[in-house]
C-alpha cells in the first residue's frame, strides 16, 4: 500500500456550518427517514418550536402557528421577534444569540447557540422573518448559506416566523409522521399553560399542565385521584394503574423533553418513595411503592447542563435536594387532604409487595437453573461489545443489538453475516407464550421467556440492559408476524420501559429479489417490486419467504449500515392495555367478530 504524506496539507480548517453538516450527529442526534420520533426532521422542528417556547416562558406571545405542507414546516410565533440588526446572524453564527443573557432568558432550552443554525445548515431552503413595532427583516438560506435578503415596514404583529426544508441530500427520502408531531406539541401544551399551539388549523391547549397530561395517558385506569403538585420551579403528577406495568416516567426541562430521564427524573422517583413512607410511617422498599406508577415531572433550572446537544438526559446534580424534598411534600400534602386516595394506594403497595414476594419464592425455586443460564444462555450467540459496558468504545456499545430469530435457519443465516462486535443472535424455538393476563412468575415458569430476559440482562430492571436494541427478526408470513406479535406482547406486558425507550426494533427485510446479469435490486413491497420490473429488462424475480432463503452472502447488506428497522412504540398505558387485552386477551368470539368484519375481503 502506497504511503499517504502527513503534512500540512492534510490540515483542514472547517466553518462551523461546514462541519455541522459534515457531522449532524453531532447536532441533532440521528438522521434516519421519518419512521422514528427521533429521527433528525423532528428534531429541526423541535429547535424552532423551542424558540417560540423561551418567548413563551419570558412572558412574550401566547400563540405559536406550526404549518407543514410536504416537506416544508413553517413556524410563527408572536413573542418579541429577533432584533433586526441581528436577523441573519443569529440563524447563521455558532455562539450567537440572546440565551447567554439572563435578563433576556431566565429558563431557557437552548443555551448553545447552535439550534437554530443547525436547522439552516441542514436545510435545502431555509427562511427566517422578524416582525418588530412595523419593520421587519427576512433572509433565505440554502445549505446554511445566505442568498437573499429583505427588510421594510409592516402591519404583522410582532414575532418570528420560519420556514425550512430538511435537505434531501442528508435525510435520503423522509417523510413526516403527523403522530409524532402532534404528540410533542400536545406536550408543549402540557408544559406551558395558557400557550395555544395550532397545528396545521388543529389548536391544543392545556389548563392544568401535567395533570392534563396524566388524564390523558390513563384516561380512567387509574387506581386513585392523579397526586399533582405545583411550585414555580417544580411540577409533578403521578398516580397507579392496574397489572404489573412496572413503571412508566414522562420528564421535562425547562419545557424539554428527556426521554433518557436524569437526576430530575431520578430525584422525583426518590421523592416519592420517601412522600409515601413518611406519610403511611412505613419502610416499603421502592420496587413495591413505584410498581404500576406512571408519573410526569417538570423542572426548571436556570443552567441545565444536558449529556448531549440533543438533550436526552439532564445532568445537574445541584437540583437533587430540592426536588427530592419538594415531592415528598408534596405527596404528604395530598395524601393528608385525600385520605380515601391514600387508602387505595396503601391497597396497591401492599398488594406489589405480595406479588413480589411470590416472584421471590419463585426465583428462589429458579436459583440453579439461574445460575446454569448465566454461565451458557442456550441458543445465544453473544457479541463482544454490551451497553455501557465500555468507555473506549462508547459507539460499539450504543449500537449493539440483540437479533431474536425465528428458528435455526434465520439464525443460522443472521450468524454467518453479522458483526460479531456488536450484533448478537438468540434463536427461539417457534411461538412464544402468550403471556397476555399472567403474573411474573410464568417467566420463571417457561424456559424460553426465562432465556430472553436473562440474555437482556433485564431481570432486576431497564438499567441492566446488556444491548441498545432489542430486534425482532422474523419471516413476512402468517407465522413470523404471530411470533413478532407474542414477543411484544411478552416485552409490553413485563419490560414495558424497553419498549418506551425506544429499544425495540422489528428488522424489515426484502419481500422480492428482481434481477438480470447487470443488476440487482431488493424490494421490501410489492410497490417497489413492480416499479423495478418496469426499469429492469428480462428480469428474474424471486419471493423471499422467509429469512432462511436469503443466502448469507446477500443478508450481510441487510444487517449492515444499511440496515432497516422499524421502532416499536406505544402511545400510553391506556392503550396499551386496552389494545393487548383486545387483541391477545381472552376474548376470542369478539375478536373473531372484529376480524369477519374489518380484516376479511369483502367478497368473503
Amino acid at each position: 500500500m502506497a504511503k499517504i504524506a502527513y503534512d500540512e496539507s492534510k490540515i483542514q480548517t472547517l466553518s462551523p456550518l461546514e462541519h455541522i453538516r459534515l457531522r449532524p450527529g453531532m447536532y441533532i442526534g440521528r438522521l434516519g427517514n421519518g419512521t422514528h420520533v427521533d429521527d433528525g426532521i423532528y428534531i429541526l422542528l423541535k429547535e424552532i418550536i423551542d424558540n417560540s417556547i423561551d418567548e413563551f416562558i419570558m412572558h412574550f406571545g401566547s400563540k405559536i402557528i406550526i404549518t407543514r405542507r410536504d416537506c416544508v414546516v413553517s413556524v410563527r410565533d408572536y413573542g418579541r421577534g429577533i432584533p433586526l440588526g441581528k436577523v441573519i446572524d443569529c440563524v447563521s453564527m455558532i455562539n450567537t444569540g440572546a440565551k447567554y443573557n439572563d435578563d433576556v432568558f431566565q429558563f431557557s432550552v437552548g443555551l448553545n447557540g447552535v439550534g437554530t443554525k443547525a436547522v439552516n445548515a441542514l436545510s435545502s431552503l431555509f427562511t427566517v422573518t422578524s416582525f418588530r413595532d412595523g419593520e421587519y427583516v427576512s433572509a433565505t438560506f440554502s445549505k446554511g448559506v445566505l442568498k437573499a435578503q429583505d427588510k421594510g415596514k409592516t402591519e404583522e404583529p410582532n414575532g418570528t416566523f420560519v420556514s425550512f426544508t430538511p435537505d434531501p441530500e442528508l435525510f435520503g427520502k423522509y417523510a413526516y409522521n403527523d403522530d409524532f408531531i402532534v404528540s410533542r406539541i400536545q406536550n408543549y401544551a402540557y408544559l406551558n399553560s395558557g400557550l395555544t399551539l395550532e397545528y396545521n388549523g388543529r389548536s391544543y391547549k392545556s389548563k392544568n399542565g401535567l395533570l392534563d397530561l396524566l388524564q390523558d395517558k390513563v384516561e380512567d385506569s387509574n387506581l386513585y385521584e392523579i397526586v399533582y403538585y405545583r411550585t414555580s420551579k417544580v411540577e409533578f403528577a403521578f398516580t397507579h394503574v392496574p397489572g404489573d406495568f412496572g413503571e412508566t416516567y414522562y420528564s421535562y426541562v425547562n419545557g424539554q423533553h428527556t426521554s433518557d430521564g436524569g437526576t430530575h427524573q431520578a430525584a422525583f422517583k426518590e421523592g416519592i418513595v420517601k412522600g409515601v413512607n413518611e406519610y403511611f410511617k412505613a419502610s416499603w422498599e421502592a420496587q413495591d411503592v413505584r410498581n404500576g406508577l406512571i408519573g410526569a415531572i417538570a423542572v426548571k433550572v436556570k443552567d441545565p447542563v444536558f449529556e448531549s446537544q440533543t438533550k436526552n438526559k439532564l445532568s445537574n446534580t445541584d437540583i437533587r435536594n430540592d426536588v427530592v424534598n419538594t415531592v415528598r411534600d408534596g405527596i404528604v400534602d395530598f395524601l393528608l387532604k385525600h385520605t380515601d386516595d391514600a387508602e387505595r394506594l396503601r391497597g396497591k403497595i401492599e398488594n406489589n409487595a405480595k406479588l413480589r414476594k411470590e416472584l421471590a419464592e419463585v426465583r428462589k425455586n429458579a436459583k440453579e437453573a439461574t445460575r446454569r443460564v448465566a454461565l451458557n444462555i442456550p441458543k445465544l450467540r453473544d457479541c463482544k461489545y454490551h451497553l455501557g459496558e465500555s468507555k473506549s468504545h462508547v459507539d460499539e456499545c450504543e449500537n449493539s443489538m440483540l437479533f431474536l430469530t425465528e428458528g435455526d435457519s434465520a439464525s443460522g443465516t443472521i450468524t454467518k453475516t453479522r458483526d460479531v462486535k456488536t450484533q448478537a443472535v438468540f434463536s427461539l424455538r417457534g411461538k412464544v407464550k402468550n403471556v397476555e393476563g399472567e403474573k411474573r412468575t410464568i417467566i420463571y415458569k417457561t424456559e424460553e421467556l426465562f432465556n430472553i430476559m436473562k440474555a437482556l440482562g433485564v431481570e432486576d430492571g431497564i438499567e441492566g440492559l446488556r444491548y441498545g436494541k432489542v430486534v425482532i427478526a422474523t419471516d413476512a408470513d402468517d407465522d413470523g408476524y404471530h411470533i413478532r406479535i407474542l414477543l411484544m406482547t411478552y416485552f409490553l406486558t413485563f419490560f414495558e420501559e424497553l419498549v418506551t425507550s425506544g429499544r425495540l426494533y422489528i428488522l424489515e427485510t426484502p419481500l422480492f429479489r428482481v434481477r438480470n446479469k447487470r443488476e440487482i435490486r431488493y424490494c421490501y413491497s410489492e410497490a417497489e417490486r413492480d416499479e423495478a420490473l418496469k426499469q429492469i429488462r428480462d428480469p428474474e424475480v424471486t419471493r423471499f419467504k422467509g429469512l432462511g432463503e436469503i443466502d448469507p452472502s446477500e443478508f450481510g447488506d441487510f444487517i449492515g449500515k444499511d440496515i432497516k428497522l422499524i421502532p416499536v412504540t406505544v402511545n400510553g398505558i391506556k392503550d396499551l392495555s386496552k389494545t393487548m387485552q383486545f387483541y391477545m386477551g381472552d376474548n376470542t368470539p369478539e375478536r373473531r367478530d372484529f376480524i369477519m368484519q374489518y380484516l376479511l375481503p369483502e367478497e368473503n
